[in-house]
């Protein structure tokens, strides 16, 4: 439901490669469409447990305090590492932190294993945004050109935060105003692209995810080793190594 309705907010036509229901259809039929899925999600929850309710309502609330907060930051174009951060904790990590959450719930009251799982998915959440992030740098399209999706988009993610930081004063000035007025020029998403490799900013968010993979890798390692330990950590490895 959530991926529908934000497919219709960034006016999207594409969601993994395939068409999404706003470019098939309209805006509207999505919008209906997400508010069904939601809809039908909330009754599954109703019908099992009354904590699941809360954990998946709270999830919804916290990830659409996200989007509204990246929607103000891409109109400033004034985001900090800091608050990318939070946004991309509430938009993707809180999603995944409650079903990690919720499965444990399914199996257990105890609340410090709960706490922990939605702390794991959390961290994993984190980590995925960040690989997320990196493919408009490094997927390219049937030309071999970057796609630059995020920079057209007017999303400040963190390799270009961590440029703009680090960037002298008449750089900064060209990347902001790159980012403001030439979005939608693919030559100077190119160009931003390619400063962005040049000066570190890919790099430099490769190790925060990998600090963010470690950290969940290190909370998975508290619970005793059996296959769904196992089978975590192969989901935490696939995170990371994806291609798509």
């Amino acid at each position: 439901a959530t991926l529908v309705h934000d497919d219709v907010v960034d006016d999207s036509n594409l969601r993994r490669g395939l068409f999404s229901i706003n470019s098939l259809w309209n805006n509207k039929i999505a919008v209906l469409v997400g508010d069904y899925l939601l809809s039908k999600s909330l009754q599954l929850a109703c019908s099992e447990d009354i904590d699941l309710l809360k954990i998946f309502s709270r999830a919804i609330a916290q990830m659409s305090e996200g989007e509204l907060l990246q929607i103000e930051k891409a109109r400033l174009l004034d985001i900090t590492e800091a608050e990318y951060f939070e946004v991309i904790r509430q938009k993707t990590a809180t999603l995944i932190g409650s079903c990690c959450e919720a499965g444990a719930r399914s199996v257990t009251e105890n609340k410090e294993i709960t706490t922990q799982m939605y702390k794991f998915g959390e961290l994993m959440g984190i980590t995925f945004q960040i690989k997320d992030d990196l493919f408009d740098y490094e997927k390219t399209n049937i030309i071999g050109k970057p796609v630059g999706i995020d920079i057209k988009e007017q999303k400040m993610t963190l390799p270009l935060i961590y440029c703009i930081n680090k960037a002298n004063h008449k750089d900064t000035k060209w990347l902001i105003d790159s980012i403001k007025n030439h979005h939608k020029n693919q030559v100077r998403v190119n160009a931003v692209i390619e400063y962005v490799k040049k000066n570190g900013g890919l790099n430099y968010a490769i190790i925060k995810m990998l600090e963010y993979k470690q950290q969940a890798h290190s909370l998975l390692l508290t619970f005793p080793e059996n296959e769904a330990r196992k089978s975590l950590e192969k989901l935490l490895d696939f995170v990371t190594e994806r291609k798509s």
